[in-house]
């Protein structure tokens, strides 16, 4: 699929690489000591799946300009700032096989360099003509804040319903998303209403990949992943897995997976991982992530069919398609 995706997405490499090239162009200063805490979480930005989906929606809803691209970056750093924030949260230690801002530096530098992506994404943003899109990213930020403040708000209560968990993960993840797919058409001048049916592209696949980490977050190999693992289950935050076991199970099982959820066993996410399993929660899961999935392609039905549309029905099955 990672080979597919290479060739599916070769159009847009040239813009990929000017995303780049801005993203380090933006952040540079005379500072070292900041310069090389930006070099250092460059190495999170994996397969850049933002910016590439700025990038495809434009295409296929008409073309790409080089707001596209100024965008394209603007979302990267949020995101990247969003990332850098999360493991100061999550009090994590590895993220994509490399150490965490906050491990490696401590907390107070890791808040700070996340706060210092977010102002230059607006830096950024506010080069554009168009109030439109500084004003969508800023409202899109705020939703993001608010996930997360709902799910803090949330720890530890085994009760969660599963619409709430679907509000936050709507909010903390897949709001990024799908404002990448609405900025993206309306900047390659999409109707309104192509430019929303681009935006629920987005938040579906948002929301599934939300629900595909949550997963990994149980059943997952550190080594495969590439970062800490059952920060969930340590942090008291449910997800649809046991949200799902804790309404179905048989009553000695929910009662088994509350007790290991309160305890401070430090093998707890392993006997939770080997309760979960034999249920079908996982696979529970799975199945409404799939459901997302074909959701979001319906989504595109509106868009002409051209290799970008194409290209953004690939990049949907790989969002629940990566390593275990």
């Amino acid at each position: 699929m990672t080979e597919t995706l290479q060739t599916l997405l070769a159009p847009i490499a040239p813009q990929l690489a000017e995303v780049d090239k801005l993203f380090h162009l933006e952040l540079g200063t005379d500072l070292a000591c900041v310069n090389t805490l930006v070099k250092h979480v460059s190495r999170f930005r994996g397969k850049m799946l933002r910016p590439t989906l700025v990038l495809l929606s434009g295409q296929a809803a008409g073309g790409l300009r080089q707001e596209h691209v100024t965008i394209a970056t603007v979302v990267e750093m949020v995101h990247m700032a969003t990332l850098v924030h999360d493991d100061v949260l999550d009090e994590a230690e590895l993220r994509r096989r490399g150490a965490t801002i906050n491990h490696l530096r401590g907390n107070e530098a890791a808040v700070l360099l996340g706060d210092y992506l977010i102002s230059h994404s607006y830096h950024l943003c506010s080069s554009l003509q168009s109030q439109l899109a500084s004003r969508t990213i800023a409202r899109t930020t705020n939703q993001v804040c608010e996930g997360e403040l709902l799910q803090i708000d949330n720890r530890n209560n085994y009760d969660l319903s599963q619409q709430t968990y679907i509000e936050i993960i709507k909010r903390k993840t897949a709001v990024l998303c799908a404002t990448c797919c609405y900025l993206g058409g309306v900047l390659a001048g999409a109707t309104e209403s192509v430019a929303r049916d681009l935006e629920s592209y987005g938040e579906r696949i948002g929301m599934a990949f939300q629900i595909q980490d949550d997963i990994l977050d149980i059943v997952g190999d550190p080594s495969a992943v590439g970062k800490t693992l059952g920060i969930d289950v340590e942090k008291g935050k449910m997800t649809l897995p046991m949200i799902h076991f804790l309404r179905t199970a048989p009553s000695e099982h929910r009662m088994l997976l509350r007790s290991l959820l309160a305890s401070r066993d430090g093998d707890k996410t392993e006997k939770i991982r080997n309760l979960i399993l034999p249920s079908g929660s996982i696979d529970y899961a799975r199945q409404f992530a799939g459901e997302l999935i074909a959701g979001a392609k319906a989504s595109l039905q509106s868009l002409p069919l051209n290799p970008a549309r194409q290209t953004l029905e690939t990049m949907a099955d790989f969002v629940i398609d990566r390593p275990m």
